[in-house]
């Protein structure tokens, strides 16, 4: 497993474990304001491994149609 997935996998984890915090506590605004804080940290890095991946799959496929282009096929 990439390093990237373990980290996508964890953060994910952590998401899933604030709004089922969120959902299942009567939290006071303090603690609110902060697990909102931690879930937009969290959600910007899902955002960027996916984008990173996103990117790295696109660079391959462009790599592999030069190839066959290239080849002529």
């Amino acid at each position: 497993m990439s390093q990237a997935n373990l980290e996508y996998k964890t953060a994910m984890a952590a998401l899933e474990e604030i709004l089922t915090r969120i959902d299942d506590s009567d939290m006071g605004i303090d603690e609110l304001a902060s697990e909102v804080e931690r879930a937009t940290i969290l959600l910007r890095e899902c955002r960027k491994i996916l984008m990173d991946t996103e990117k790295k799959i696109q660079d391959t496929l462009a790599s592999f149609d030069g190839d066959v282009d290239s080849n002529g096929d």
